[in-house]
């Protein structure tokens, strides 16, 4: 595909960003810093000039001399004009060094006074060019920016990689860009010296289009149309950024069904081409792109008699793939299909459509081209698309179901039953289902416009809100209206109260209130005889329950799993089967969890419910986590995070999931990025619910990365928290016994006993003996700190033998690493074989560099039972060891202490760590105690 040298890219342009490159973004530079030479290649338009700006933004800083050049193709017959870009402006600083041979042959290739030539003056001047790069990389080091290589002329890359191969160790680097199709970048690697880096761009995923589209200018753009300019660009940049522009200036969008717009400047790339077929071919191409899977049957079913010959003509002009494999007529690219389709006249469109109608095998698709053939209201045509988009809808497919819902309702005629805002409605649930949230809302912005029957406004404020997700306040207006349209009638009311019980406990942040708002939905839709309705708002109350640890908890969900179930709320993220997993899961039954779970996400996935999917998925991953599963819990909860961010649905939910698999089985600085981006977007929303298991989060990853003092300011939000929602059950958030033994390591002991006691009672009252255990693992650290040696052992061992038992797989060994710093008074390698053995089992990473690091020093656990440091120990610290722990003495925090000393904060964090290890202690409030002559605890 050819692209213009003069292409424009949006006139809204901000500063570069590389976007989905972060990976080979960073071995490139890391080659320029080791004094290496990079090519950048792959098609027109993936963002290669990006890249290389970029680089060279970063990079440039660190040579003293930068030679730029960037090559056009009119301009690619010029000999020498890129050598002339390169050392125009440099050669007088160096010519005076240069033998006269070889001075003169390069002056006359520069000005072009003296018609030299390569045949002619080949020898002098490839030596001249060597000999200018090495005399101004004796000035220090070089950097050759070259974008658009495969435009350079022949004779200045000739010149270029005869210099580049004879460099050496000189310091000259290149940094090149060239378009390539496929892996052809073998010639252009000529022009670099031999052991350069070559990174090809690939296309950019649906969520990279997204971020590209938001920081180039066109923010807000609705999921299902970013779906559609991924896949008309192909995840190309440019092309993605130019179909963008073409939506912003001609907002009104295509018809359901319908490619998107492409914009002339796009249709350009491969009109040139198109006009070298045939009409007859043409025509068959015009086919092929309006189908969904176009294949040489389907031509000829279609009545496009030569299709083979027709076909072959147009894959050796490049527009369809010549190594397509099966009966598949596949575009080189699929924005050549959406051009030709663009450039067609309507009337032609539409006979290519009537000939599909006919032609496709599959009756979803017959109904599609047979809409797309028509024009105006036809009462059997929208109901033969009202047909094929239930048959979507059971087949898996709801993005579809919603796209020839809509097509049904533009086709329903104004008396039709049912109505078109009916099937509109109909076309919403399906988007939902299929997490097109934002096309969901605008449909129901739509009929809300317009629509006066009450059943119709209510259930469209329903989506409204549904698709709000958990950011609930900013549609608190709504709440109003949907009772007031309710008016008396329980079906309706019942789906008000059941959003309304959702509204008590994502904003009010009450349980209480959720579960009483369930409770009456529950029984009003009851009374409606509305099952479905009845199933979400049990299903809701149940879960509240669960959580508050209701004695009807139990109860509840027996009522919500009883005959009759609705097949799509059975599986539904929010239904009967979610609250029965919850409740396994928190009863520590994890292998039957796990077998549910398992179960609803099969069922979910076979019924394309994408955002039951993304919450099932999060859920599998936390049950493998509590079976100390890391690498597989990871694996999911990454999964997870990918879709949730993909279709912009859970990404608090599994921001936070992931930070904990990330903390057991990654990497913990991720983890505590991904825990801070969940608190932040959770408090933007107004979610207290999400704030809380956010923070939960959070001060787990700050507890797996050794800052206690961390854990506990975060665990103590996430307690007030959750005394304010009234849960008492601690096997919700399990963040008690991180809390307790946080508070251990900071010294403060009471208050750790004090929640461990406090979560005994409640665990004991529900059963929850995983979260038994944990805490007393807890008080075992809290024991061993008041000197009870023996029965802190005593009790570890025991602890770990229970969480064995129970298949905790990773509190098990957490409980091994406690204990192994406990049983002997000088640790060394083979006491922490146990716990190492454990969390290599659980491909817990994290841990296991723990264990290593506590194998090479000995923890402080062994302070807690030997007389701790006096102020006289101080003396055998380093002179900066010394002024930092006399700060922390006057109060100072680190930030203070830094500023004072005209040092860095994370100098100051690396102090206090080797002060801590010297003098056998655990933190600064140790270190304070000191000044009172005080032992440690």
């Amino acid at each position: 595909m050819t692209v213009r040298g003069d292409f424009e890219e949006p006139a809204r342009r901000r500063p570069d960003l590389v976007i989905g490159r972060e990976e080979l973004f960073t071995a490139a530079r890391e080659r320029l810093v080791a004094g290496g030479s990079v090519l950048l290649h792959g098609p027109a338009g993936i963002g290669k000039s990006t890249v290389l700006r970029t680089l060279t933004a970063q990079y440039a800083g660190t040579a003293r001399t930068v030679l730029r050049c960037s090559a056009t193709e009119s301009e690619s017959h010029l000999p020498f004009l890129a050598l002339a870009d390169l050392l125009g402006l440099v050669v007088d600083q160096v010519s005076g060094r240069l033998p006269a041979a070889q001075r003169t042959a390069l002056e006359s290739a520069l000005t072009g006074r003296g018609e030299s030539t390569l045949q002619r003056d080949g020898l002098a001047l490839r030596l001249a060019v060597l000999s200018t790069l090495r005399a101004l990389a004796a000035e220090g080091p070089v950097l050759i920016v070259a974008d658009d290589l495969q435009w350079l002329d022949s004779a200045s890359a000739e010149l270029l990689g005869f210099a580049a191969r004879r460099l050496g160790d000189t310091p000259v680097q290149l940094l090149c860009a060239a378009r390539t199709e496929g892996q052809d970048y073998d010639r252009h690697l000529r022009a670099l010296p031999p052991d350069s880096l070559t990174v090809r761009l690939s296309p950019l995923s649906r969520a990279q289009v997204s971020e590209l589209l938001d920081h180039r200018g066109y923010p807000g753009l609705p999921r299902s149309t970013v779906r559609d300019i991924h896949r008309t660009s192909g995840g190309n940049p440019l092309f993605a950024l130019e179909l963008g522009r073409a939506l912003a200036e001609n907002p009104t969008p295509p018809r359901p069904g319908e490619p998107l717009h492409v914009p002339t400047s796009l249709r350009a790339l491969v009109l040139n081409r198109l006009e070298m077929l045939s009409d007859e071919a043409r025509r068959t191409l015009l086919v092929a792109s309006a189908g969904a899977r176009p294949t040489l049957t389907l031509l000829h079913a279609a009545g496009r008699d030569n299709a083979e010959a027709e076909t072959a003509q147009a894959a050796e002009l490049g527009l369809l793939a010549t190594e397509s494999e099966g009966p598949a007529v596949r575009f080189a690219h699929p924005l050549i299909s959406a051009a030709l389709y663009a450039e067609a006249p309507a009337q032609e469109r539409r006979a290519a459509h009537a000939a599909l109608s006919t032609a496709a095998s599959d009756p979803i698709e017959r109904a599609r081209h047979l809409a797309l053939a028509s024009s105006g209201t036809d009462p059997e045509v929208a109901a033969r698309l009202a047909e094929a988009a239930a048959l979507a809808r059971d087949r898996g497919a709801p993005s579809v179901a919603a796209s020839l819902g809509l097509l049904a309702a533009r086709h329903t005629p104004a008396d039709g039953v049912p109505g078109a805002d009916e099937r509109r409605l109909q076309a919403a649930a399906d988007a939902i289902t299929a997490g097109e949230v934002d096309l969901a809302r605008d449909i129901a912005h739509e009929v809300l416009g317009r629509a006066t029957v009450p059943a119709e406004r209510v259930r469209a404020w329903m989506v409204v809100i549904e698709s709000a997700g958990h950011a609930l306040g900013d549609v608190d207006a709504v709440f109003p209206q949907a009772l007031a349209d309710a008016g008396e009638d329980p079906g309706l009311l019942a789906l008000v109260h059941y959003q309304l019980a959702w509204r008590g406990l994502v904003v009010e942040g009450n349980f209480a209130e959720g579960r009483e708002e369930a409770a009456h939905a529950a029984q009003l839709a009851a009374r409606a005889g509305e099952r479905r309705t009845e199933l979400l708002a049990l299903a809701f109350q149940a879960q509240a329950e669960t959580l508050m640890g209701h004695p009807d908890a139990p109860a509840t969900i027996k009522r919500a799993l009883k005959e009759p179930q609705d097949p799509q709320v059975a599986c539904h993220h929010n239904g009967p089967g979610l609250a029965r997993f919850r409740w396994l899961l928190m009863s520590d039954q994890l292998a039957e969890a796990r077998r549910t779970v398992t179960a609803l996400l099969r069922e979910v996935r076979r019924r394309g419910m994408v955002e039951s999917e993304v919450h099932f998925l999060r859920l599998l991953a936390e049950t493998e986590l509590r079976s100390g599963h890391c690498g597989r819990a990871l694996e999911l909860a990454r999964e997870s995070l990918r879709l949730a961010r993909d279709s912009g649905i859970g990404e608090v939910a599994g921001a936070l999931l992931t930070s904990f698999a990330e903390a057991a089985g990654g990497d913990v600085d991720r983890a505590l990025a991904l825990a801070r981006e969940a608190v932040e977007h959770a408090e933007v929303d107004g979610d207290q619910m999400y704030v809380s298991r956010a923070l939960a989060a959070l001060g787990h990853a700050q507890l797996v990365a050794g800052d206690a003092e961390g854990t506990v300011r975060s665990l103590r939000r996430v307690r007030e928290l959750e005394s304010g929602l009234g849960i008492t059950d601690p096997a919700r958030g399990r963040w008690h016994g991180d809390l307790a033994e946080a508070l251990v390591r900071i010294g403060e002991v009471a208050e750790a006993r004090d929640l461990i006691e406090v979560t005994r009672e409640h665990a004991l009252r529900l059963g929850r003996e995983s979260v038994l255990a944990v805490v007393e693992r807890a008080e075992a650290l809290a024991r061993a700190a008041h000197g009870e040696h023996e029965a802190a052992v005593g009790q570890l061992t025991s602890v770990q033998d229970r969480l064995g038992k129970i298949g905790y797989g990773l509190e098990e060994a957490r409980a091994a690493f406690a204990l192994a710093a406990l049983r002997t008074s000088r640790p060394g390698p083979t006491s922490y074989d146990e716990a190492a053995r454990l969390f290599r089992r659980c491909r817990a990473l994290p841990w296991l560099r723990q264990v290593e690091a506590a194998v090479v020093t000995p923890p402080p656990a062994e302070a807690a039972v030997v007389p701790g440091p006096t102020l006289d120990a101080l003396d055998g610290l380093a002179s900066m060891e010394r002024q930092v722990a006399a700060l922390v003495m006057e109060g100072a925090t680190n930030r203070e202490i830094a500023a004072r000393l005209f040092i860095s904060v994370k100098t100051v964090e690396a102090t206090l760590t080797r002060v801590y290890r010297k003098l056998g202690i655990r933190s600064r409030v140790d270190i304070v105690r000191l000044t009172a002559g005080r032992r440690t605890t």
